[in-house]
């Protein structure tokens, strides 16, 4: 029997609990910055109604997300690590055409994506992840007999994570933020990139494909396109997100965490925002070896930025 081949064909459309859906409103295409061209399809975002159709099934599929055991959440992210791996040539072939970075640094990101899958799946086996503490009860302790107490951590609930423009794979749709979420029990709303809608979508899928096959409920993963004020500030401030993921920049990243704060319930933001790091230039160096410092200079500043 010949195995069937991944569908590798994009088609500019969101996900909405494993539906293909067109948004309504402004058309982006990817830029590929070393053709100096615009890229096929034409994305477009979505609105309020769309911030309100993922969020419905987000809620609805939490409560049957967060009982599933360890081993059936480890099994799921394992099969979205396979199905990232089954599309690789495409999602790098796209992943290149979209940013300008190199082959060799987009195949390795693949890698460290689905390493990072399979990292959480196995601290899913090995159960510490949750924190269990049982305190047996003292009913003859004195002067005050003790009850039973247990703590662990559980899920908070539906998570809205924002993929960042500089690492397409590993802090995007697949990254970090959604692998943790997802091993934590947390039902995922992903607003995309502008930059790389294609790998978006590719990644997308192979969410969405690895949620039905598990025999997961359809609202346990979306991804969404979508201007950030209007679109992302929604999904931040949507009463039924719990928490939120975000890396770029710190504009974006403080309006998000202003919007979870004044909400009725305010949530957190987990946020790793940009940075500006010192360099110190001494007299010495510069003297001996300035034409060494600036070429590195130069390097550091456009290393990875496609």
């Amino acid at each position: 029997m010949t195995a069937t081949m991944p569908d590798t064909h994009l088609t500019g459309q969101m996900l909405i609990a494993g539906e293909p859906v067109r948004g309504s409103g402004k058309q982006i295409r990817a830029f590929a910055p070393t053709a100096g061209r615009e890229l096929e399809p034409a994305y477009s975002y979505g609105d309020a109604s769309h911030v309100d159709a993922a969020s419905t099934a987000a809620a609805n599929a939490f409560a049957d997300y967060r009982a599933t055991t360890s081993v059936q959440r480890a099994r799921f992210l394992e099969a979205i690590a396979d199905n990232i791996e089954a599309v690789k040539d495409a999602l790098v072939e796209r992943a290149v055409a979209e940013s300008g970075l190199p082959q060799a640094r987009i195949a390795g990101e693949v890698g460290r994506t689905t390493g990072q899958l399979r990292l959480f799946a196995g601290v899913l086996r090995e159960g510490g992840w949750n924190g269990a503490r049982i305190d047996p009860a003292l009913p003859e302790r004195t002067p005050l007999p003790r009850p039973d107490i247990r703590q662990r951590s559980i899920p908070v609930g539906p998570v809205a994570v924002f993929g960042a423009s500089n690492f397409p794979l590993a802090f995007s749709v697949a990254g970090g933020d959604t692998a943790s979420a997802l091993a934590a029990g947390c039902p995922v709303v992903v607003k995309g990139h502008d930059a790389h809608p294609g790998t978006s979508e590719l990644v997308g899928r192979a969410i969405s494909d690895a949620v039905a096959s598990s025999g997961l409920p359809a609202g346990t993963f979306s991804l969404l396109f979508g201007y950030g004020p209007d679109l992302g500030v929604a999904l931040v401030t949507d009463p039924r997100i719990k928490a939120v993921g975000f890396t770029g920049s710190r504009s974006a990243g403080m309006a998000l965490v202003t919007a979870a704060a004044s909400r009725p319930e305010p949530i957190p933001v987990y946020a790793e925002m940009s940075s500006i790091n010192p360099v110190f230039l001494l007299d010495g160096a510069l003297s001996s070896r300035a034409a060494e410092i600036g070429t590195a200079s130069v390097n550091s500043l456009t290393m990875g930025s496609g």
